[in-house]
């Protein structure tokens, strides 16, 4: 059977789309209420998506027994690099004695532990539309049937508790197994929409557990810093990747009361240029803004021009330091770099910066950087 030939364009690249971990437990799902309320396999099901995608699963396994059907789809994320690829996804339907469709999750389905995410304290990790989706399907196998009466939906995913710990599971508090998701049932390669609802989801959490003061570090450089070197207690640490932007924008509405950056120069150059998705497909201003803020401080025309061609930013800073002006022009970054983040959250809450090299150490800190980093401590 042919994959999804479902196709987005990312950057230069034509990427093949897949369909989700609740797609697959939808059509899983069909699959095992026909052979449960008509006695027939089927091998495959088309799931209609809320993104308008009709999508044509099939079926790998099948089994049965008195008052049950299983069967399992393999999951397939296409061009995307999603760690649940190629894991089957498991739906077991029994009849229920009460008219109406029970959901629930088996073994690598995570259980939700804490407030703040999409379902309640001690529900199945399956989120609000793959739910929807599953008693979709499990409803139209009765109706398509004649048949009325509740049936029990479980769903399981062996490799899930594996795969749980590669995942943001452990840290939202979602224990014992991945999480059944997807909004539209359809994934989309290398979705930028994906990670930024990561990023909110983190921030969401921890504001349920009635967290005021964040830490936000870009990725493992900024984690690693923050950790080892600064000492910081990372247990209110998030990872904003590139997305700095809509970060500061879920931690306004979120309602925090101060955020703390420790970022590295080279991306909180970019920040400082008034960059607020720092990925190097979107732009790449990093030597331009040293470069810059070293001629407003009066370094030499040579200098200046060393630090426009320097391949990195610690070279840049290298130039600086020779000529005596890396503080004098790490001062102008931060003013900057403070003034842009300053204005993206106009006043909603407090927002400092550590920048730091692996190089040189700490660069610059913005005003209150140091007594919010003590909060962390």
């Amino acid at each position: 059977m042919k994959p999804l030939e479902e196709y987005i364009t990312v950057g230069t690249k034509r990427m093949r789309c897949g369909y989700t971990t609740g797609t697959c437990a939808a059509a899983a799902t069909r699959a095992a209420a026909e052979l449960l309320v008509r006695g027939q396999l089927v091998c495959a099901v088309t799931v209609s998506t809320p993104a308008g995608i009709d999508v044509i699963v099939e079926i790998e396994e099948h089994d049965q027994g008195e008052g049950w059907a299983q069967c399992a789809v393999r999951k397939d994320s296409g061009d995307d690099p999603d760690v649940t690829n190629g894991a089957l996804v498991y739906a077991r339907v029994e009849r229920a004695r009460e008219p109406g469709i029970v959901i629930d999750g088996g073994v690598g389905v995570g259980r939700v532990t804490r407030e703040g995410l999409d379902q309640p304290v001690g529900a199945a990790a399956i989120n609000s539309t793959p739910r929807k989706m599953i008693a979709e399907q499990a409803q139209a196998a009765l109706d398509a049937a004649g048949q009325s009466g509740g049936l029990v939906v479980t769903v399981s995913i062996p490799a899930g508790v594996e795969l749980a710990a590669k995942t943001f599971n452990p840290r939202l508090g979602i224990e014992g197994g991945i999480s059944v998701l997807g909004t539209s049932g359809i994934v989309r390669p290398m979705s930028e929409d994906a990670l930024i609802s990561s990023i909110e989801l983190e921030l969401r959490t921890l504001r349920a557990r009635g967290v005021q003061d964040v830490l936000i570090v870009p990725g493992n450089y900024g984690r690693d810093f923050a950790c080892g070197q600064l000492q910081l207690n990372m247990d209110d640490a998030v990872s904003c990747s590139n997305y700095f932007g809509a970060t500061l924008d879920a931690a306004c509405v979120l309602g925090f009361s101060r955020l703390l950056i420790v970022g590295h120069i080279g991306k909180m150059a970019k920040v400082a240029g008034g960059i607020m998705n720092t990925h190097s497909r979107v732009a790449d201003c990093r030597v331009e803004v040293l470069a810059a803020h070293a001629a407003l401080v009066g370094a030499p025309q040579p200098v200046i021009a060393e630090v426009m061609s320097a391949a990195t930013t610690d070279a840049a800073l290298d130039a600086l330091i020779a000529c005596g002006k890396k503080e004098q022009t790490m001062q102008s970054v931060m003013e900057s770099l403070a003034g842009k983040l300053n204005h993206r959250v106009a006043g909603a809450l407090q927002v400092e910066a550590i920048v730091f090299s692996n190089v040189h150490g700490v660069l610059g800190t913005t005003p209150g950087a140091e007594e919010l980093a003590a909060s962390f401590t």
